[in-house]
């Protein structure tokens, strides 16, 4: 009889889960309430989804009749309509923290996943936590989930004594789907126990299949809707205080966002007149190396939605309104006063949808003003003007052609304009991902194609094909990549070295239900070579064991193995042509904790260790960050990084280019440093919630990192380094560099998509040759009044939806 009974538990898991679960919906003939009540009559006759299934950490175990889901779905003219019950036989123990937008915490949530074009490959998704906040994301297998994408809808979240409540309205606007009549979406439900660390989901997402957006389930039942027009209208209004070395001044500005929906699917956003006054302030580091610092993108404009855009990694956004791309030339008793960090913007926009066909278009344009500086001769006082930057314009064009719903074949071009005789570039690629019907296999890959219109032209190519099983315990990968010594799309893109090929290979396992000791585990081993591509010389070698888990009490703990065992040839950091040093092999390694968030007090540990080929020369560090939740307002986070570099090999400088500002050649003496690199940095980040729509939030970020030379070297022709031979004596190339930043602001959504900011932002930077090794000192010099620089802001945003507006005239 047990087996009888254990074959039709099988026989029924094996029915449910390789089938599409169908939800029908219904229209809707009133108004609905979002108020977390479900108590319109429509929510009583309208089909329910059940019979959630686990996701994480048991996969595929049915939801316990005690946490039983229960999910509707209505619609109208205007949005869908989502109330969903969540049972739990101890309502008291729910998680609630509450927490800013976009943020879970420890909290209980519940989202849907809404595919409107039925072709599993993104996913629209909303989630309410048990503490009455929101979050969304735009989601894909390729890029994970974006939650810099913000929707504008409405959600009401409920405690009960059964368990709790979450009623949701999601308009059109925010969604894309095809103009049929007769719409098919594809849908799922989640939810998380978060005291349990328990993930459910209503149509089963099979862990063993590398995709999380193809395993959902079908809404059917939307019928002939006649959405209205999508036209949003974000006047805002900004007033900045500026306080530091110069006198108080107060700046006043003002703009208009628009969005406009084309049809269902495609979607106009324009900035007019921007405003980024209040973006998040970027972590400079001390950069010893040949490269410049990539930094995040913060301005909501060019995170929102970009999806897209980012298909073949071409687009860097900190581009457009960057740093000039040119520094006037100057004789030797001039110079140049207030050379600008950044080139303002003029506007902005994007296009982009997808057609019923399954054909996304993504077009993204921006125009900075023309810029110039003061060149002043110092010994007349003479001055001229100089442009540094023309008129310039960006545009990036995609079309993205999805088949099969789990592939997709992209092309994407981006172009930089500039006015006059200035550099101009374009960049073009094919960008393919492939996968096999049952998505077990991908194949992955690009071929870019770069020209630079400058005083010498430049052409280049780089290429990357990728293949790797993607199901199952076991899986693997390998591929390899090509870049040509003139491939530069850096106009608009980031890309640092050129002129290789890499060979490269990775093999992982992975347990698919929990063990007795483990919810998760897995262990990788990758292997990596990239060789110069004119000579083959070996430019880089890396061997990789890692192992990660998360225990029973819901810890997570890592550590690894990196084994470097070839020499390399670094044809970088000599910065100049042909020339390169020669890297010792090299082991290391690391390890993480991090103990279970759900807990008030919690803490994240990850000490590594790596010691070269080569006398006295190693590096050693940890990052330290215990984190506090005093209730579910108010919690704060520390955390604090140190690494150390012993006898580390860096550039100094080159013979004759400090005096003649000539580019290095391959006769040049180069002369390296033998250096002691040191790094502190600490950072405290806190907030106080009033509620889910109104936070204070602390940033604090203080950083100290030093390069002290014990001896100079000479670059060899062979690439290995000698005792400095130069007659001249060179002068001080230490480098220190402090910086302190700190933010406090208030915000308070008082509308849906409207907003008021306030913002208290302090910083200080301090750059110099000379080493202070007093840590007090160096903390105090940067906070005294004449270092620091202050700004005050408020900014208030409106959202207004046409459609309401009319009605207002």
């Amino acid at each position: 009889m047990k087996k009888i009974l254990m074959l039709s538990f099988i026989l029924f898991c094996s029915i449910s889960y390789g089938q599409k679960k169908i939800l029908k919906t219904m229209s809707t003939p009133g108004d609905i309430t979002i108020d977390g009540n479900l108590d319109e009559e429509i929510w009583k006759t309208v089909p329910i989804a059940t019979d959630f299934v686990m996701f994480e950490p048991d996969n595929g175990k049915p939801i316990a009749e005690n946490k039983k889901t229960e999910v509707k779905v209505v619609y109208d003219n205007d949005a869908i309509y989502v109330g969903a019950l969540l049972y739990d036989d101890e309502p008291e123990k729910i998680l609630k923290e509450i927490v800013q937008r976009d943020n879970f915490g420890a909290c209980d949530f519940f989202g849907i996943f809404i595919n409107g074009f039925n072709d599993g490959q993104q996913d629209f998704r909303f989630f309410v936590t048990a503490a009455d906040g929101q979050s969304d994301c735009l989601a894909t297998d390729t890029n994970g989930e974006d939650y810099s994408w913000d929707a504008i809808w409405k959600s009401k979240a409920t405690i009960t004594k059964f368990g709790w409540v979450v009623e949701m309205r999601i308009p059109y606007a925010a969604l894309r789907f095809s103009g049929e009549n007769k719409q098919t979406w594809g849908v799922n439900f989640f939810r998380e126990i978060k005291r349990d660390r328990q993930k459910y989901s209503w149509n089963f997402i099979d862990s063993k299949i590398g995709t999380f957006t193809q395993q959902t389930g079908t809404l059917e039942g939307i019928e002939n809707i006649k959405t209205p027009t999508r036209l949003f209208l974000m006047p805002y209004s900004s007033f900045y205080l500026n306080a530091g070395q110069e006198k108080t001044k107060g700046t006043l500005k003002g703009g208009l966002d628009i969005k406009y929906g084309i049809n269902d699917a495609f979607t106009l956003d324009m900035i007019l007149v921007p405003d980024f006054g209040q973006t998040k302030y970027d972590d400079q580091i001390l950069n010893l190396g040949p490269f410049e610092q990539q930094f995040n993108e913060n301005r909501a404009f060019f995170t929102e939605g970009t999806d897209l855009f980012n298909k073949g990694n071409l687009l860097y956004s900190r581009r457009i309104g960057g740093s000039p791309s040119t520094y006037p030339e100057t004789a030797t008793d001039e110079v140049v006063e207030e050379y600008p960090n950044n080139i303002s913007l003029i506007n902005a926009l994007k296009v982009s949808g997808r057609t019923k066909d399954g054909l996304g278009i993504g077009i993204l344009n921006a125009v900075t003003e023309k810029t110039t500086v003061i060149v002043r001769n110092t010994d007349t006082q003479e001055s001229r003007r100089v442009e540094i930057e023309p008129l310039t314009n960006y545009n990036v064009l995609v079309l993205d052609q999805r088949f099969r719903k789990n592939s997709s074949v992209s092309f994407v071009n981006t172009n930089v304009t500039r006015n006059g005789e200035f550099r101009d570039a374009n960049v073009s690629a094919l960008v393919w991902d492939l996968n096999t019907k049952k998505n077990t296999y991908n194949v992955s890959g690009n071929l870019k194609y770069s020209y630079v219109n400058a005083i010498e032209d430049k052409k280049g190519v780089s290429s990357t094909l990728n293949f790797a099983e993607t199901s199952g315990k076991y899986r693997y990968s390998f591929g390899g990549d090509l870049v040509t010594k003139d491939y530069d799309n850096n106009d608009l893109g980031i890309n640092f070295e050129t002129n290789y090929y890499v060979l490269y290979g990775n093999t992982n396992y992975r347990i698919l239900n929990p063990t007795k000791y483990f919810n998760s585990f897995n262990t990788n081993i990758n292997v990596f070579s990239q060789f110069q591509k004119e000579t083959g010389k070996i430019q880089g070698s890396n061997i990789n064991v890692n192992v990660n888990l998360n225990n029973k009490k819901n810890h997570y703990f890592g550590f690894g193995i990196d084994y470097n065992p070839l020499e390399s040839y670094n044809y970088y950091e000599p910065r100049a042509e042909n020339r390169y040093v020669i890297t010792p092999t090299k082991m290391g390694g690391w390890f993480y904790f991090s103990s279970n968030y759900n807990n008030k007090f919690a803490i994240d540990f990850n000490p590594s260790y790596a010691i070269f080929n080569e006398t006295g020369r190693n590096s050693y560090g940890f990052s330290l960050g215990p984190r506090f939740r005093f209730n579910d307002k108010f919690s704060m986070n520390y955390n604090f990084n140190f690494f150390r570099q012993n006898n580390n090999k860096g550039y100094v400088n080159t013979d004759d280019i400090d005096m003649d500002n000539n580019p290095a050649t391959s006769n040049d003496m180069i002369v390296f440093g033998n250096r002691n690199v040191i790094t502190y940095s600490n950072s405290i980040s806190g907030k106080y919630s009033i509620n889910s729509r109104m936070n204070f939030n602390l940033s604090v970020r203080q950083y100290w990192s030093f390069s002290e030379n014990k001896n100079f070297l000479t670059l060899e022709q062979n690439g290995r380094l000698i005792d400095y031979s130069g007659n001249t004596p060179i002068e001080n190339k230490n480098k220190n560099l402090n910086s302190w930043n700190l933010d406090l602001s208030y915000s308070w959504w008082f509308a849906p998509g409207s907003q008021i900011s306030v913002l208290y932002r302090n910083n200080a930077f301090n750059y110099e040759t000379d080493i202070n090794k007093d840590f007090e000192k160096n903390v105090t010099n940067l906070l005294n009044n004449d270092a620091l620089s202050h700004v005050f802001s408020v900014s208030v945003k409106y959202f207004i939806d046409y459609n309401q507006a009319k009605n207002w005239l």
